[in-house]
């Protein structure tokens, strides 16, 4: 893949990181230095630990950092059905350590992209977020970007963490978890132990309940969401061993950039994000969530 100049910029003295950056629409507030907390929660396979329901749920406080970079050109996409496309997009590098002990969980590189409007396939603009993760996964999931402007705090919808049969539909919020490793009054060696007075019974049953905490008290002007998801579009691969194992299905995001006001008139960047894996083995999808709030720094 070449990254080449883009032959429709309007003129030859703009610089080509300023063309660059004023074409990427809904990811123009990425980059930057962001840094902030979140919540992790998974069931993973429990092979040989004893457990009758084969998993230990595994629950996490974070801490995360995320570094986004300009991609320095356009990237064409050659057209066979249409014409040729250029594609803006950005770098990103997401470093996660539990937010108690500092022990490392999770970094993945990948990309941002915003995709012009097509004719084959007929598609209105879209975005893309890819990455790889050492587990032995890539994803590329590929969905849309909405704008709203607020006078209170958004409404976000629970997140599911009960699991289902593979194949099934989730189960609608508010729906008993069946697994008694979710249920934090019932002693269990097979979940995390020792932990932080943030987890709690309603976290572990909506872990969105930390994204609209930390809104408790701001004052949101502005809020571009990224929403994207495997299938339709995009996909997963894994390796062999995660696919027999614990396949990784699909994922969802979504992505809020938040404009909020200071009480002195000020405003900052806020970034706001759940996203949902579906690990698949012993016939059940277990939703693996994660969610975080981080501040851009820089």
């Amino acid at each position: 893949m070449s990254y080449q100049q883009d032959a429709t910029n309007p003129s030859d003295d703009v610089p080509t990181n300023w063309a660059t950056a004023s074409r990427l629409g809904p990811l123009q507030d990425l980059p930057g230095f962001w840094e902030g907390t979140g919540f992790s929660l998974i069931a993973r396979p429990n092979f040989s630990g004893g457990n009758p329901n084969k998993i230990f749920l595994q629950l996490n406080l974070l801490r995360e950092s995320l570094e986004i970079t300009t991609i320095g050109s356009p990237v064409t996409d050659r057209g066979s059905l249409q014409d040729d496309i250029s594609i803006y997009g950005l770098n990103y590098l997401h470093r996660v350590t539990d937010g108690v002990t500092g022990a490392p969980l999770h970094i993945e590189p990948g990309q941002w992209l915003y995709i012009p409007p097509t004719s084959e396939p007929k598609a209105d603009a879209s975005v893309v977020r890819q990455g790889c993760i050492p587990h032995g996964n890539a994803f590329c999931s590929v969905g849309f970007s909405e704008n709203a402007v607020f006078e209170g705090l958004p409404d976000i919808p629970p997140a599911n963490t009960v699991p289902f049969a593979i194949g099934a539909t989730p189960p609608p919020a508010g729906t008993k978890n069946p697994f008694i490793e979710y249920d934090l009054s019932v002693p269990s060696p097979f979940r995390s132990d020792n932990l932080a007075a943030q987890i709690t019974q309603a976290l572990v049953n909506d872990p969105n309940q930390m994204l609209r905490d930390d809104l408790i008290g701001q004052k949101p002007l502005k809020i571009v969401r990224l929403i994207t998801m495997t299938p339709p579009a995009g996909g997963i691969g894994n390796i062999p061993f995660i696919t027999s194992n614990a396949d990784a299905g699909s994922v969802e995001s979504v992505f809020a950039i938040e404009t909020m006001a200071t009480p002195n008139g000020q405003t900052f960047l806020q970034l706001q994000y759940s996203q949902t894996v579906l690990l698949n083995f012993n016939g059940m999808s277990f939703p693996h969530v994660t969610v975080g709030t981080l501040i851009k720094a820089f």
